[in-house]
């Protein structure tokens, strides 16, 4: 983080900033603005600012959340990527709704991102699947994401095996492995503001479009 974020956070820290969200305007478009401020996030210096709460529901209505990476988003939504057998990726078979909650604190704002969630193609998480460093790659075939785990070096035998069985040569999609889109239904932006009176505005998709509200704090 640099300097100026850290200066930033303890100037403003409990007491809000001065400057907040625009007017409900109709012309707003919610993932631009996320956009905005995403590209803000990076640029004050924070560690992962795509990190995001991701929360899923079971199929008996008990709710669950975790720390995951955003790896993607335009208009069509926000994209990340599990190990199929995870408890996440069985919470989403029975209930594919999910929402998104980023956090960045030095900025004092917060997103939260509710909608319906479809698991991506093959082709489009192995395009991404490339992308990973190779001990990444190697660690998604080693990890049984979520099944008991009986000692460390269990899992590093695993690691160990398939390091050998691809030694030399790439390391493929596995099949238990791929992605997810959130397609967004609201959007809400959260930002600091003195005294505690936040500025929060809501975007709901419409038929034709987005439909915005301004909330009290």
């Amino acid at each position: 983080m640099s300097l100026r974020s850290n200066l930033r956070l303890v100037f403003s820290l409990g007491r809000g900033l001065t400057r907040g969200l625009p007017d409900a305007d109709p012309g707003l478009d919610p993932v631009q603005l996320f956009g905005q401020w995403f590209e803000a996030a990076r640029k004050a210096g924070i560690l992962l600012p795509e990190a995001m709460t991701l929360a899923t529901v079971s199929a008996d209505g008990a709710p669950s959340a975790r720390m995951v990476l955003l790896k993607g988003f335009d208009e069509d939504g926000f994209e990340f990527y599990t190990n199929l057998g995870s408890r996440k990726a069985e919470e989403l078979t029975a209930n594919p709704r999910a929402a998104l909650c980023f956090h960045w604190g030095v900025l004092q704002r917060q997103v939260r991102i509710e909608g319906g969630v479809k698991q991506l193609s093959p082709e489009v998480a192995a395009a991404y699947f490339r992308t990973r460093p190779r001990g990444s790659r190697i660690g998604a075939w080693a990890s049984r994401q979520s099944q008991p785990l009986g000692d460390r070096e269990m899992l590093a035998r695993r690691v160990r095996e398939f390091e050998k069985r691809f030694e030399g040569g790439e390391v493929p999609l596995p099949d238990f492995w791929g992605g997810y889109r959130l397609d967004p239904q609201r959007i809400e932006f959260w930002q600091g503001r003195a005294d505690r009176l936040h500025d929060r505005l809501v975007f709901q998709r419409e038929e034709k479009g987005w439909s915005t509200t301004r909330l009290y704090p």
